[in-house]
């Protein structure tokens, strides 16, 4: 208890520091710089900013109040990370939730490890900070992978060494991006596990998700059962045609031709028409003698 009371002693010290104007530091090479960054620090909570880089952005209300709860009781354990904007003001780089139950609660002051980054480097540690955070969601890390991806310029290959990843685990997760946003929704609201997404993302139809979603959904089917229906749903006719297909007609050509074909051939031949002059012939055999049979008659060898 007595390094615990002298460690908060020690912060409200540094505290006095960082309010007097004359000395204010703005860089790791400022005076009295060493005795304030990295440390713990008593910082006024109307003093602080919420990070517009945060890329959570659910907060649970029965969660936050739990936690808010346990600070009313413990205090602060674990302190808040910022970073230095200017005198007296801070921006948070971690620890919103512990920032919002502190307020939540009335408390006017949080412990806080001060930092002094750039735009650039608040947003890469806001990044990767909340991606080894347990109770995001996958739709919330895909969205990090994406903007470190896309806001710091890292290949998936420097993303895996930055935030311990394997490759293929950060390629998963971008995957889900490709889902229809209200399925994104369902994950995020818990309806679905990243299992389910990671099958659903195999169908590229939207609509298709959608009524595989609801159907997930509203029969409350486990990730194998799903794997299992998208499985059907490729093997089977059953997909939604789009406008295209519809309304491909076959051609007067191979309607006459046909029939001559598998005169020819004697067996039954199928013609699908994939556009106004191309299509795919289906010539079906039962045996080896018959499919050599075939190919004489075609090649004439």
């Amino acid at each position: 208890m007595a390094k615990a009371t002298k460690k908060q002693a020690l912060g409200r010290g540094l505290s006095a520091l960082l309010k007097d104007p004359e000395n204010d530091i703005q860089s790791a090479s400022d005076k009295n710089a060493d005795k304030v960054v990295g440390n713990i620090i008593e910082l006024d909570l109307e003093h602080i900013e919420v990070n517009p880089f945060q890329p959570r952005s659910n907060f649970n209300d029965e969660s936050l109040q739990e936690l808010a709860t346990s600070i009313r009781e413990l205090g602060v354990i674990q302190p808040i990370t910022v970073r230095k904007l200017g005198f007296n003001k801070y921006q948070l780089v971690s620890g919103e939730r512990r920032f919002r139950a502190s307020k939540l609660i009335g408390l006017t002051t949080v412990p806080a490890y001060i930092r002094i980054a750039n735009d650039q480097e608040s947003l890469e540690m806001a990044l990767v900070e909340n991606i080894q955070r347990q109770d995001l969601d996958p739709i919330e890390i895909a969205l990090s992978y994406q903007r470190l991806i896309d806001e710091i310029n890292l290949t998936q290959e420097k993303l895996s060494d930055r935030v311990g990843k394997k490759r293929s685990t950060i390629a998963n997760y971008l995957r889900l991006l490709k889902l229809d946003p209200i399925i994104q929704t369902g994950m995020r609201d818990g309806f679905l596990s990243m299992g389910h997404g990671r099958a659903l993302v195999n169908v590229e139809n939207k609509k298709d998700q959608i009524t595989l979603y609801e159907k997930i959904v509203g029969q409350n089917l486990s990730v194998r059962e799903t794997e299992n229906a998208v499985k059907a749903y490729h093997s089977s006719d059953s997909k939604v045609p789009n406008k295209q297909q519809s309304k491909v007609e076959t051609p007067k050509f191979i309607s006459t031709g046909v029939k001559e074909l598998a005169d020819k051939l004697s067996v039954g031949v199928n013609i699908k028409s994939t556009g106004k002059s191309a299509g795919k012939i289906t010539i079906p055999f039962k045996s080896e003698e018959e499919f050599l049979r075939i190919k004489k008659l075609i090649t004439g060898e």
